[in-house]
């Protein structure tokens, strides 16, 4: 009999604070719940009309339409600070994306705004649609509400963020996830994006000052660590960039393409030794065995080896048949560009590559530069032969 009274105090009580929420905010979407409500009251007069009592399933069903289900709905609507039609909307909208549903689900979302401008739910979902469907101005405009109506929200920033990345506004980008960053300075999602973006921008000082800062939240990461060395690389300071790939590669003895970046900037400064030795290791990473094989053709070329060079290049045209247009392109392979075989004609690309777009640029850069070095090594050393020449000829002639 308590059991009874306890019931329909709380059922009629939940029953009568909803049926108040829908008057104070005239939102219809309480009527369901009060049909369902209804429900179980009803179940619970029945049982008294017919003097019996059901059972634990049916009284189950009564107790969890009339008491705990709006319980629970009040609680997440006060807990999360919205509406049940918000609430609603995000069991719905993701249905009617799971089904291609969209244009419905864009519809109930645009009209719901329309009576509800200040519905922070309701303008990310649609943010969330439009960035879905790469629609990328639509949703910046969304994002841009829902980071007005609530300023905590870090991961609509970052959307935000990389909504204008996509879009081509950097600049605004930039300014986004430095804000992120004055709140969050030890997110390292956030100085990542933000490096790649100044990496973009070739922004490589403030890329430099960035990591540095980010070191002091993360001494051991291997990503910073080696970000900064590339940004030293396109600085043209191989001294440092040096300094921050070894400490990479200490970190991660995995990390062959720090150990090809290595080998790069020995061989620009002539320790042939060293070079061979981290060639040798990044062999160990499939994608870069054809640039190693490259350089270790170059390094045995430089201490007299042509056969061996002639070796390890074929085996860098076999793994990538681009290896041989550059080869062809290099002034110190002349002494063997006649010995290498040409690719097969069938072969029209490459293996795909799994290095990011920023140590595809830094390899490059690395390439370039060596060439450079390389070019004016020829340069002086044909100076020089010019000059013996001279020489030789003046003694010939005072002899005569």
């Amino acid at each position: 009999m308590i059991e009874k009274i306890i019931f329909n105090v709380l059922a009629i009580a939940l029953f009568t604070i909803t049926f108040l929420k829908l008057i104070r905010k005239n939102d219809t979407s309480y009527i369901y719940m009060l049909a369902i409500e209804f429900v179980g009251i009803a179940i619970n007069f029945v049982e008294l009309f017919i003097a019996s009592s059901f059972g634990f399933c049916i009284k189950l069903l009564m107790y969890l339409l009339s008491v705990i289900l709006p319980i629970a709905i009040f609680i997440i609507e006060r807990v999360k600070k919205i509406s049940l039609s918000e609430l609603a909307q995000m069991i719905i909208i993701p249905i009617l994306e799971k089904t291609n549903n969209i244009d419905k689900a864009k519809n109930i979302l645009n009209n719901y705004i329309t009576k509800n401008p200040q519905s922070y739910i309701s303008h990310k979902l649609l943010a969330q649609i439009y960035e879905k469907e790469e629609n990328y101005e639509a949703s910046i405009s969304e994002y841009l509400k829902v980071t007005e109506l609530n300023r905590n929200d870090l991961n609509s920033y970052y959307n935000l963020a990389v909504m204008l990345n996509k879009n081509k506004q950097n600049d605004k980008a930039i300014i986004v996830l430095q804000e992120i960053l004055k709140q969050t300075p030890e997110n390292e999602k956030i100085v990542n994006f933000l490096g790649d973006i100044y990496f973009e921008k070739e922004m490589y000082k403030e890329m430099v000052l960035l990591y540095m800062t980010s070191l002091r939240y993360h001494p051991g990461s291997f990503d910073i660590y080696y970000s900064i060395g590339m940004a030293y690389t396109m600085l043209n300071d191989f001294s440092k960039a040096k300094d921050f790939y070894e400490k990479a590669a200490e970190i991660n003895s995995l990390a062959y393409n720090a150990k090809l970046n290595l080998g790069q900037i020995a061989l620009m400064y002539g320790d042939l030794d060293e070079a061979e030795n981290y060639f040798r290791s990044s062999l160990k990473q499939e994608d870069l065995e054809a640039g190693s094989y490259y350089y270790l053709s170059e390094i045995a070329l430089l201490k007299g080896d042509e056969e061996r060079a002639k070796n390890y290049m074929n085996v860098a045209v076999e793994l990538d048949p681009r290896s041989y247009k550059q080869m062809q392109k290099d002034p110190v392979f002349m002494p063997i560009k006649e010995k290498i075989m040409p690719p097969a004609e069938d072969i029209k690309q490459a293996k795909e590559e799994i290095l990011n777009q920023k140590e595809k640029t830094v390899d490059k850069h690395l390439t370039k530069m060596c060439i450079l070095v390389e070019n004016l090594n020829i340069n002086e050393l044909n100076s020089k032969e010019k000059d013996n020449q001279k020489q030789k000829d003046i003694d010939q002639k005072q002899k005569e």
